[in-house]
């Protein structure tokens, strides 16, 4: 990163120093050591890495097709494949370069009690931040996602809140009735932060054959066709967030600083890249700069003064 006053970009978010606003997103860059191996990259250029999705037994995921193209966009279904959370923290977290960014693990389960265990497991590691995917199936509960009802995400949040010291970041489905009351409920169960949004459900038929083309039936849409939603989300969550002073990582469709700035205007402390990464893995220096080039522009001394200045029409 050549910016010339990188104390523009430096903010905090749940306690923790990001020393930029830019956060890879969980199931987008593995578990962080898989990245740092494209040329150019550089830890420095983001706050935080969030780690992919893992659950306390190891998952194979669904079969394929997992992930799909779609216009301004993609669709994937990987099922959370992971190796497990005793492998995740024996293996894979002694041997991320903590002194570069900030980890943040990225937290599945099919029950509460799930949740329970392995907010417990990480509470005992190094790892910075947890991340609770309340997408999941509720298994006891017909299978439906514990994120679409808020009783169910709070309750997954009270669980981990006794089972975790470390930062608890919820991340919260679109696919829902009222996201707002959504995370009034997880506020009062003790988040620390949300996540907004996860990804949307989606389609893609083969018409040849006419059956989906994802092997899961449906997957999670992400990428820029999503991303007007997602800003609206991060704007009716930073309504309820304000008053508690509860963090928000907007994300949704963001490849560029312009996007990222509608993010942070709506009221999110910092933002998500994820989808972008597969088409422009060095997509987060342009972004950084792009803010940067920004703030100066409007004679901003650091990005948290941006955070929430929209101004409605009257």
């Amino acid at each position: 990163m050549t910016i010339e006053n990188k104390d523009l970009l430096k903010t905090e978010f749940c306690g923790m120093d990001f020393s930029t606003p830019l956060v890879l997103l969980s199931g987008c860059v593995g578990f962080g050591e898989e990245y740092t191996r494209v040329e150019g990259y550089s830890n420095q250029d983001v706050g935080a890495v969030c780690l992919k999705g893992t659950t306390v037994e190891p998952r194979l995921g669904n079969k394929p097709h997992r992930v799909i193209e779609t216009p301004m966009g993609m669709i994937n279904a990987i099922g959370l494949q992971n190796p497990g959370a005793e492998h995740v923290i024996k293996n894979i977290l002694p041997g991320l370069p903590k002194n570069e960014t900030r980890f943040i693990a990225n937290l599945s389960g099919s029950t509460i009690e799930d949740y329970a265990e392995i907010a417990r497991m990480f509470d005992e590691t190094d790892i910075d931040a947890v991340e609770i995917n309340i997408s999941c199936p509720n298994v006891k509960c017909g299978g439906m996602a514990f994120g679409n009802d808020p009783e169910m995400s709070a309750k997954v949040v009270e669980v981990c809140r006794k089972a975790t010291s470390k930062p608890i970041i919820t991340k919260l489905s679109p696919n829902q009735t009222d996201i707002a009351e959504n995370a009034r409920r997880c506020i009062e169960a003790g988040t620390d932060g949300f996540a907004v949004i996860n990804t949307m459900m989606g389609m893609a038929i083969d018409i040849e054959a006419r059956e989906p083309i994802i092997g899961n039936n449906q997957g999670g849409l992400s990428g820029p066709a999503i991303k007007p939603i997602a800003v609206l989300k991060t704007h009716q969550v930073a309504q309820v967030c304000r008053d508690h002073g509860i963090p928000i990582i907007g994300q949704g469709g963001i490849s560029s600083a312009e996007d990222a700035l509608e993010f942070i205007i709506a009221g999110a402390t910092a933002v998500g890249v994820g989808t972008a990464l597969f088409y422009d893995p060095l997509v987060c220096n342009k972004i950084n700069q792009g803010i940067a080039d920004y703030l100066q522009r409007h004679n901003y001394n650091n990005v948290s003064e941006l955070i929430g200045t929209l101004t409605l029409n009257t």
